[in-house]
């Protein structure tokens, strides 16, 4: 039996958002003969909306790393501490950087987030190839975000993403916050739309050893999916890892082998070949 890890952005579900039947039943079927199944993602548990849970899970890693839930028990939380997030958001609304925190209880937006994020949610859409990119707003990509800027200093932050007006901006946050984990997102280099912070010394892979340690599972037993940079950590950490079809070039190479696009049936076709259903 496996332990199986998928990112849901770009693998489980792809960039328009559309999750295939197709995933959902080969979830099931391998559920069904004994596999487990966690996704393994850069959201906060709050992104994770009920049509996912519907598939059946037997739990997840959020926060690249920073929360590991198993069968409803919660097995690792680290967060960014409230002294740290509120240097954070005095730090960006110094640098009048637009931003919104990630906690498992909701997304919170920065005050003029909505209105400074929509045209950089448009060109990360196209940057994704979605075909409704003009139409893409904020609100479309973030249901239930909470526009509260009265609500900004808070001690259950897993990560914090803001706009980046140039890419000077990161490598300030990466020279100023030395006990936190700074990155980037949303394009390559400094075509980047977005910084980030997280807890230091997180990944995908920490996430994935501290889950084994729990379930007392070797990492033989582990299959990673994923489609980009930010998955290649948990392929290398997996006995097994699986790009996604439409994945980048640089995840394709780093992955054991490369199934089909992800609405090409790319997760059932690759749970056929590893003869998990």
């Amino acid at each position: 039996m496996s332990d199986i890890f998928i990112d849901v952005d770009g693998t489980l579900v792809d960039y328009e958002n559309r999750l295939p039947q197709s995933a959902v039943e080969a979830i099931r079927k391998a559920r069904q003969n004994g596999n487990k199944v966690y996704l393994c993602t850069g959201r906060s548990k709050a992104e994770i909306y009920p049509e996912i849970w519907a598939i059946g899970l037997d739990g997840m890693i959020g926060g690249n790393g920073a929360y590991v839930e198993s069968e409803g028990k919660v097995v690792v939380h680290r967060l960014i501490t409230l002294e740290q997030c509120k240097r954070i958001v005095d730090w960006l609304h110094r640098r009048k950087l637009e931003f919104y925190l990630e906690s498992n209880n909701g997304l919170f937006a920065s005050e003029n987030f909505e209105s400074a994020g929509n045209p950089v949610i448009k060109k990360y859409a196209a940057y994704k190839g979605r075909d409704d990119a003009n139409d893409i707003t904020v609100r479309k990509i973030f249901p239930d975000m909470i526009f509260d800027s009265d609500n900004l200093y808070r001690d259950d932050l897993n990560k914090v993403s803001f706009i980046l007006n140039t890419y000077d901006d990161y490598l300030a946050a990466k020279e100023d916050f030395p006990d936190l984990k700074v990155g980037t997102w949303g394009g390559k280099g400094d075509t980047a739309l977005f910084g980030d912070f997280g807890v230091k010394d997180l990944s995908k892979s920490r996430g994935i050893a501290d889950l084994l340690d729990y379930l007392k599972v070797d990492r033989s037993e582990t299959i990673a999916f994923g489609d980009s940079k930010w998955d290649i950590d948990m392929f290398n950490f997996c006995a097994v890892s699986v790009c996604v079809g439409d994945g980048s070039e640089d995840a394709k190479a780093a992955a054991t082998f490369v199934t089909s696009a992800v609405m090409d049936d790319g997760i059932y076709n690759a749970f056929k070949k590893l003869n998990l259903i």
